[in-house]
């Protein structure tokens, strides 16, 4: 019960994972939480979300409500900001940094910014951590696919807060800092699924940058299970990868468009976009291990890397790429139909589109 009596900050707990991961630890599944602590910066996102608690959203049993009451604390502030950070982290044991500037394009052309946040903010809660002497149990920072071989801003800050998180546990040996990559999560806000939807709403044309392009995906459940697998066991330094898989562009906008005539437009490549992403790089692959269901990752540090080479065994062949790993049209489209993604809901009434 990795939860219980435990205090919980998330910081960009508004967003997509951020709001599943809050609801999950307030149902108790992992042990009631004594206190979770959301930190944004987005103050309509925060009344969205206590409204919605408070009006019990759909699925909601008696105990997320119940702990809702009793022990979530929405915070405005910023993990660009240290006194924010410094006030939210003070008396927390676990710490999830949820807070990003994730999208591509926004990063390319606002580059200082994804520094700022992604880089920054996570160097603020190391600092805070340090400086402080908190006593903050373990920290997980929330990665993605991007920062492997990473070509583009996001992808590049990313991996620079993977190495602020696992190298801060040279330093601070009594809280543990780990990380978790991932690719793309199913229908999260600014993901592709929500944006094939609305042009199918709109009658289309559906857009898709190249036919032969690969993403990963998982669901959000998945990915918060990701997040709990790193909280339970992962070791100082290592980075948790989950084993998902992967569909071309084209075969998701075909299996949500279905048979409606609506027109398919290629558009061409994004600026900083990548072909196929990695979850494992192929000179990561040589550190790679297996905690359970997933990869970990071990840091290239050697005071946190305990493997014995004579008797380490490779668990990899080749670099873990969305390339590889790719379904068919009939396995991607059951893939999104499980998760529900194939119906189209309109966004004023909520009646279904045929």
């Amino acid at each position: 019960m990795i939860f219980e009596g435990k205090k919980v900050l998330v910081t960009g707990g508004t967003g997509s994972m951020g709001k599943m991961f809050v609801q999950r630890v307030l149902s108790g599944e992992q042990g009631t939480p004594k206190k979770v602590i959301i930190l944004s910066r987005d103050e309509a996102k925060q009344h969205d979300l206590r409204v919605s608690y408070m009006n019990r959203i759909v699925g909601m049993d008696e105990a997320v409500y119940r702990n809702f009451q009793n022990v979530l604390e929405f915070r405005i502030g910023d993990v660009r900001n240290y006194q924010d950070v410094c006030s939210a982290v003070k008396d927390v044991d676990i710490v999830v940094n949820a807070a990003a500037l994730k999208q591509v394009p926004t990063c390319e052309y606002f580059a200082y910014q994804g520094v700022m946040t992604n880089c920054l903010g996570a160097h603020n809660i190391v600092q805070a951590i340090l400086e402080h002497g908190y006593n903050v149990e373990t920290v997980v920072g929330i990665s993605t696919d991007k920062a492997a071989k990473p070509v583009n801003v996001m992808g590049m800050t990313k991996a620079i807060q993977e190495r602020i998180f696992t190298s801060a546990n040279i330093l601070n040996k009594k809280t543990r800092f780990v990380c978790v990559r991932y690719g793309n999560v199913l229908a999260s806000r600014g993901s592709v699924i929500p944006l094939f939807h609305k042009q199918i709403q709109a009658g289309g044309p559906v857009t898709i940058t190249v036919p032969e392009m690969t993403r990963f995906l998982l669901n959000l459940n998945e990915a918060v299970d990701t997040v709990f697998a790193a909280i339970a066991h992962a070791e100082a330094g290592e980075t948790f990868i989950p084993i998902a898989p992967s569909a071309t562009v084209e075969n998701i906008a075909k299996a949500l468009v279905g048979d409606r005539d609506i027109e398919i437009r290629i558009t061409g490549i994004r600026p900083g976009e990548k072909m196929h992403e990695i979850l494992i790089s192929d000179e990561e692959m040589h550190h790679t291990v297996k905690r359970g269901n997933y990869y970990a990752i071990k840091s290239m540090l050697p005071e946190l890397n305990d493997l014995d080479k004579s008797d380490f065994k490779m668990v990899m062949e080749n670099e873990y790429s969305s390339k590889d790993h790719s379904l068919n049209y009939e396995d991607t489209k059951l893939l999104l139909e499980r998760n529900g993604l194939l119906e189209l809901h309109d966004d004023s009434s909520g009646e279904l589109i045929r």
